[in-house]
């Protein structure tokens, strides 16, 4: 009898989970994060690369960053990434080194930042429904095959379920935190 990977899926499930996380940390709840600007790309060297491999990001206050460029001459392209990153963001330039004061959030930003964040949990979702619908289709194609009972497809399709239903749960735990933050700040 074949069986479904079963750890496949939860890998699978799990990266999704993690994607998502990493687009949360992205949203400035007005508290400095370095991982902030994780998100930003940058222009240089005639291709798009992430922030972090043309400069380093740093926590100088609470609602300051300092991003220290290690090609000055690419000190402008940073510059431009971090303004046009869509995070409403202002970078002040000093040679090499660039200061990203945060501003306060406003009732209108938190609203949109909430916004944000449920259109990434829900893409992170999203994700893991699919996940699971291969899952199943894999299962049920097995069983045509022969190579699965009738039994052991619907054993297969709970563990998937009970799966998808704890990843989900998980996603919605990360939102609610991620709210709570933005209102919090």
């Amino acid at each position: 009898m074949a069986d479904i990977n079963l750890n496949d899926l939860e890998r699978r499930m799990g990266a999704s989970h993690e994607s998502y996380s990493k687009e949360l940390g992205g949203l400035r709840t007005g508290r400095a994060s370095a991982s902030l600007l994780d998100t930003v790309q940058v222009e240089v060297y005639g291709a798009k690369m992430p922030l972090n491999q043309v400069a380093s990001v740093s926590v100088a206050e609470a609602r300051l960053l300092n991003v220290q460029v290690w090609d000055a001459n690419n000190t402008k392209a940073v510059e431009k990434a971090i303004a046009s990153a869509g995070l409403g963001l202002n970078p002040q330039p000093s040679g090499s080194l660039i200061r990203v004061p945060l501003p306060g959030l406003t009732e209108e930003r938190r609203a949109e930042l909430a916004k944000v964040a449920a259109k990434y949990a829900e893409g992170a979702r999203v994700a893991v429904r699919n996940i699971r619908r291969e899952g199943m289709d894999a299962a049920k194609k097995l069983k045509s095959e022969g190579k699965l009972s009738e039994d052991a497809l619907k054993v297969n399709e709970e563990k998937i379920q009970k799966m998808t239903d704890t990843w989900i749960k998980k996603i919605d735990e990360s939102l609610a935190h991620k709210e709570t933050e933005i209102k919090q700040v």
